[in-house]
């Protein structure tokens, strides 16, 4: 905070708080009326306006109103010789950030402007949170280039400027938080809190209490009243992650909030309101759980007005070298590595590999090679659900053969993986370099990358 704005009438007034705070540091501007005070805020937009409440032809709390309506986060201290409380409730209601009387105590000034020069900068780091959450939880860093996925975006760009409830259904692994989280943080508000809860992780009691808060004393622990998460999230997002799997106790009960916007805490009566979007996730068939009996069709209904559908990996396989190339480049800004070329036989078995995890077993898989990996490429080596994948294409078949034919079938598809790299093919064979190179020789294994008149009569020579 360097530039201050004061806005009084009184000439000595001005010109005292003027040479006070600029022994103090501070860049100092002086308005001698209301209306030449709003054209001073509009035109350097100070850090801090110290305004007198009252002013001639416009009124303090007239330019309070102005200045607040250029600018929502202005920060003003208000100064009077009049100290009431009408007028001082009249300010703070108008976003006025202090109230000081006269005659000025300079050192209770300094502290006010110290206190909003904390409070400014806790406003720039929290916009820069929120922005590098949105950026994080951008709608661009979903992958998918499929028809489902395309769907899911355009229902989020359709949320956007609602609060409607959302069901979002999927396997897990499929990237329901990171949907719940785009529709947040591309919402109108995107500013307040996203709250996220995993309803399988709790116990009832303890669940219903993470929810709905409580008053002290409602249970056995209870020592002092406590926000739920309901409450925490105010007008934002409140995330409820296998939504399928609460009791029917707690159904009732979130059912009054995704119809009524209201709920208690625990032990409590009071009924207080949420203007939350509520969205849930699962991976289980709610259908089939109404028909049990388990799940309350009414809830069920309530929370399904907007459904998105994640696929699974396997049904958008077209997706995931595009998913590789950007989880590449996310693991590598995290561990500060540079893996980043991917041979086409190792992408074409991520591909066709079924993923059962989905992409969350896919990025697990991913970092453990990058962990992994030597220098910018990532081998099959360094993915061991491939290795096996590899064996059943080709390597192991239905037809019984002989150890010796599988040992050179598969010494010969190491060396291939890691381009005839000797030294990295001895390591994870584990055996010795003149043992690799005899084994080379005596079955006949040709280096497909040399000429074969080179490789005639000696050892083959690899890139080790």
């Amino acid at each position: 905070m360097k530039s201050i704005l004061v806005i009084d009438d009184n000439r000595l007034i001005r010109q005292t708080f003027k040479t006070h705070l600029a022994s103090e540091g501070f860049e100092v501007s002086l308005a001698a009326d209301g209306g030449e005070g709003v054209e001073q805020f509009e035109r350097i937009r100070p850090d801090l306006v110290i305004l007198d409440i009252h002013l001639p032809v416009m009124g303090g709390l007239d330019v309070l109103t102005r200045i607040r309506e250029i600018d929502d986060k202005a920060y003003v201290i208000m100064i009077t010789a009049f100290d009431d409380m009408k007028t001082t409730v009249e300010a703070m209601k108008l976003g006025a950030f202090e109230y000081i009387c006269k005659p000025i105590d300079y050192d209770e000034l300094l502290l006010g402007i110290n206190k909003a020069q904390r409070m400014q900068e806790m406003d720039t780091k929290l916009d820069y949170l929120v922005t590098e959450a949105s950026q994080e939880w951008n709608i661009d860093n979903i992958v998918g280039r499929t028809s489902q996925m395309r769907d899911v975006f355009k229902t989020i760009g359709m949320l956007s400027r609602s609060t409607t409830t959302v069901l979002i259904r999927g396997e897990s692994g499929t990237g329901k938080e990171l949907v719940a989280r785009a529709i947040h943080y591309n919402s109108i508000n995107r500013e307040e809190p996203f709250v996220a809860v995993n309803c399988t992780a709790l116990a009832e009691g303890v669940l219903e209490s993470e929810l709905f808060g409580h008053v002290r004393g409602a249970f056995t622990g209870a020592v002092r009243d406590s926000r739920g998460k309901i409450e925490i999230a105010q007008k934002g997002t409140l995330f409820l992650d296998e939504i399928g799997d609460i009791s029917p106790n707690l159904q009732a009960k979130l059912l009054r909030v995704v119809e009524n916007r209201e709920f208690a805490r625990v032990g409590g009566e009071k009924i207080e309101r949420t203007e939350a979007r509520i969205v849930g996730a699962t991976n289980s068939d709610l259908e089939e759980s109404v028909r049990k009996g388990s799940f309350r069709e009414d809830l069920y209904y309530r929370l399904k007005v907007v459904e998105i559908k994640l696929p699974a990996l396997r049904e958008r396989r077209e997706d995931i070298p595009d998913l590789v190339a950007y989880l590449l480049e996310k693991i590598n800004r995290q561990l500060h590595t540079n893996v980043r070329k991917v041979p086409e036989s190792v992408l074409k078995m991520l591909v066709n590999y079924d993923w059962k995890g989905n992409v969350r077993e896919l990025e697990n898989a991913l970092t453990r090679a990058v962990t992994l990996a030597h220098g910018d490429v990532l081998l099959q080596e360094h993915l061991p659900l491939l290795r096996s994948t590899g064996m059943s294409q080709g390597l192991v078949t239905e037809e019984l053969t002989s150890l010796k034919d599988m040992e050179s079938r598969y010494i010969d598809h190491v060396l291939k993986q890691t381009r005839w790299n000797k030294s990295r093919t001895s390591e994870i064979l584990g055996i010795t370099r003149p043992t690799l190179d005899k084994k080379i020789k005596d079955y006949a294994l040709v280096d497909p990358r040399k000429p074969r008149g080179a490789q005639t009569g000696e050892p083959v020579s690899g890139l080790g």
